[in-house]
Order: C-alpha cells, then structure tokens, then sequence
C-alpha cells in the first residue's frame, strides 16, 4: 500500500473520483479527506480487511476501491461511508493506492493532485492521527469514556472499529 498525501480543489467529486489515476485493474485508489484519516495504520487496516473481504467472497462492495472505503469509515452503508471521502471545494486529501504496479499509480496520483507527494512507510508520525482529533472522534462516535479507556490511544480506537465491521456483517 501506498499513501499519496496532498490539496485537492474538487469542484465536483464525480468528476475529480472519476479522474483519479488507478494505473491497472489490480490497482485499487481512493481518495480520503485527510481531515477523518487516523494515521497510516487505520488505512492499512481498511485496505487488509477489505482485501479479504475479497478474497473471501464476502464483499460489499464490487469495487475494492469502494470496499476500502467501508472499512476505513467503519460502516456497511456507502452513503455513510462517503462522509469520509472527498467533498467539494479545496481539501487536504490523502490516497490509498493498494494492489498491482503501486509505485506507478502512486507518482501517477501525485501528479494529479496539487502540491502532493508519495508518503515514506517509515514517515514521522505516520502512526498517529493525520486528521482533526475532533473531527475523527465525533465521525467514529468516540466518547470521552472509550477514549480514556484506551489510554487516549484515539488511532486505536479508529482501527478497532474497523475491524469490527467484519463483527456486523
């Protein structure tokens, strides 16, 4: 998995999703407002989860690309699910590129986004929280109680609830 971080001016997101580069049929790209995105390993889990999914007929979703999406917003309805890609007007974004020649698709993705790059694995604080704290705990529905539970561990929590989506199917 590769993670493309950068601004986004969308202004329409059929357009903008239907223009993002993919690179091959095995390469599944989605785009996120980097605003609900709880670090590198929330989008890692979503993209392993949904990868399964696949592998086990249990999908969806008939887009990996969409499937990705369920998983990192932690919910079985795409409509719900959106609220966590890209919207209109000028956005921070981030891009899961996932499968197939993902080197390619990464600097392809790049180039399509304004003032973007490919994101190192090993990136500073690439396991903490990308996005807004407040924005991340109220789409997620994370308490003040649930939060203190796991010892503020806010990304955690996010993970948690994406694999309990394979708990509600």
């Amino acid at each position: 998995m590769k993670l493309v971080a950068g601004t986004a001016v969308v202004e329409d997101v059929e357009t903008f999703v239907a223009g993002l580069p993919d690179g091959s049929p095995e390469t599944a790209v989605q785009a996120f407002d980097a605003e609900y995105v709880a670090g590198r390993e929330h989008l890692a889990a979503a993209v392993k989860h949904a990868d399964r999914a696949f592998d086990r007929g249990e999908n969806v979703a008939s887009d990996r690309a969409v499937e990705v999406l369920l998983y990192a917003a932690g919910r079985r309805q795409i409509r719900e699910a959106l609220a966590m890609g890209v919207a209109a007007g000028e956005q921070a974004v981030v891009v899961v590129v996932a499968g197939g020649d993902e080197e390619r698709a990464a600097a392809a993705v790049a180039a399509f986004l304004d003032d973007a790059r490919v994101l190192a694995a090993d990136e500073p604080g690439g396991a903490g929280v990308y996005g807004d704290r407040e924005t991340i705990r109220e789409f997620f529905d994370v308490g003040d109680a649930e939060l203190d539970a796991a010892a503020g561990d806010l990304a955690g929590v996010v993970r948690e609830r994406v694999a309990l989506l394979d708990v509600e199917k």
